[in-house]
């Protein structure tokens, strides 16, 4: 500084004397020419501390409070120089130095390595790359910010507002950031971590809100690190990407379900002890967990994925009524495959109950209330689908019903019967023996019904039928009876 005040007065005096005189001030600049590198160098080592700023205040504030000293004495030189430049219109060379400025544009720069500088992984070496990645920038910007908040401020004059303009610096830096991000091609579940760590953990007490900032951190100032229209975009690529994973977890539960109801074992058993498979608990497990995460983003995107979830469910139930109506079919075909096609039936009939409550339950949970739009019109029809299903199922196990009585029911009131025939007693084990099959069906599927039998019978077997089952009756058969 002093050889610069000798040179600067030195060129300052030529310039009052003879300000045309160029090959004075030329000269006095050469004999000072080392004057310049020597403030380079400066400048060097004050922007090598302040990169490391955040670890200097720790170990050494002393250093820092240095180097602050010394741009302030700078800035109030460019001050009075530039002053001096109104009145006569000399400026030395090197002047104004702005150190202050580019002390800022330092900082700045330091900011924006560090949160780039926190990707440790890509998503070929770690699918939860994301999710790693923004959880140390929460990290290093809390623990910064926080550094910043109580020690550097009082390294810097208060009129540098550097906590301020560090906040500032780091929300331009991670505002930045996340629309890399965005602009990258991801995938549902990044999505998700991305929007949530926007929207909800950047001003959460985890955060932006967290107690060892306030009051100097006012959420309510910061403006949204995405765009409405990057957000919605991102959610539109959610929404699409969501519902082909929907349609396709729905296919491939269906296929895994069709697969048991060819087993030869029985399937299990509720807590009551009625037949069930685990379609329904799959399916609904899959619509809670998409629901969960959405219901970590907003409340709108929870209701429009429940929407979705209903729609596709609606088509979803459309195809198992077609699937249980081919394994009907199917089975009429060779009635000795599948060997527990009743108790699978039996099943299915069941599942269709279970399907209403659990639509009911998501309903009641994830809606506030049921009026919301495109929400409450979708029961009635879901409904009528699964009713259907679970009439067509109970026809055609009172068909199987029937179909083994046949030739039972058509020796009653004829001679072979009356010359002797255990045809009654076999009408009784096997009407009992199906009576303890459905009663393992659940309400209100499971009542008492009329002896109806198929409408596509012509009516002379029908009425052949029902004389045949009054007929048992009379010979006190109680299973029938």
């Amino acid at each position: 500084m002093d050889l610069e005040c000798s040179r600067d007065g030195l060129m300052y005096e030529q310039y009052r004397m003879d300000s045309g005189n160029t090959r004075d001030m030329t000269l006095i600049h050469g004999y000072f020419g080392s004057t310049q590198g020597l403030s380079d160098e400066l400048a060097k080592q004050l922007w090598m501390v302040l990169q490391r700023s955040l670890v200097t205040v720790r170990r050494d504030p002393t250093l820092l409070v240095s180097v602050v000293r010394i741009i302030e004495r700078e800035e109030k030189i460019d001050r009075r120089i530039l002053d001096r430049k109104k009145q006569t219109g000399f400026v030395p060379p090197g002047r104004p130095k702005n150190w202050k400025e580019k002390m800022f544009t330092i900082l700045e720069r330091t900011v924006t390595t560090r949160i780039e500088g926190t990707q440790a992984d890509t998503r070929e070496s770690d699918k939860m790359w994301l999710v790693r990645h923004l959880e140390i920038i929460r990290k290093y910007v809390l623990d910064d910010l926080i550094v910043a908040k109580n020690l550097m401020v009082q390294c810097f004059p208060p009129h540098y507002e550097i906590f301020k303009n560090l906040l500032n610096m780091y929300h331009q830096a991670l505002s930045t950031r996340m629309q890399e991000l965005a602009s990258e091609d991801l995938e549902a579940n990044e999505i998700v971590s991305l929007l949530t760590w926007v929207l909800n953990t950047y001003t959460s007490t985890e955060m932006m809100r967290n107690t060892e900032l306030a009051p100097e951190v006012d959420v309510g100032t910061l403006e949204p690190l995405l765009s409405a229209h990057v957000v919605s975009e991102l959610l539109d690529t959610y929404m699409s990407t969501l519902t082909s994973n929907i349609i396709a977890w729905l296919r491939k539960a269906l296929e895994t379900d069709k697969k048991d109801w060819v087993k030869e074992t029985e399937p299990e058993a509720d807590q009551d002890g009625y037949y069930q498979t685990t379609l329904p608990a799959i399916v609904f497990q899959m619509f809670e967990q998409n629901l969960q995460v959405a219901a970590q983003i907003s409340e709108d995107l929870k209701t429009k994925v429940l929407v979705l979830c209903l729609q596709q469910m609606n088509s979803f139930l459309s195809r198992y009524k077609d699937e249980a109506q081919l394994y009907k079919e199917e089975h009429l075909r060779n009635r000795q495959h599948p060997h527990c096609y009743v108790q699978y039936m039996i099943a299915i009939i069941n599942n269709c109950q279970t399907f209403k409550e659990s639509i009911v339950s998501l309903k009641r949970k994830y809606l506030k209330n049921e009026v919301e739009e495109g929400v409450s019109l979708s029961q009635p029809s879901m409904d009528g689908i699964l009713d259907a299903i679970a009439k067509e199922g109970c026809s055609g196990l009172l068909e199987e019903v029937f179909l083994d009585l046949e030739q039972h029911l058509n020796e009653l009131m004829t001679k072979k019967w009356l010359l002797g025939s255990n045809a009654v007693d076999i009408i009784c084990v096997t009407v009992e023996d199906y009576f303890n099959d459905f009663a393992k069906i659940k309400k209100p599927y499971k009542k008492v019904r009329r002896w109806d039998l198929p409408q596509s019978l012509p009516s002379e077997a029908r009425e052949s039928r029902l004389l045949s089952l009054a007929t048992c009756a009379a010979f006190s058969c109680t299973a029938c009876a």
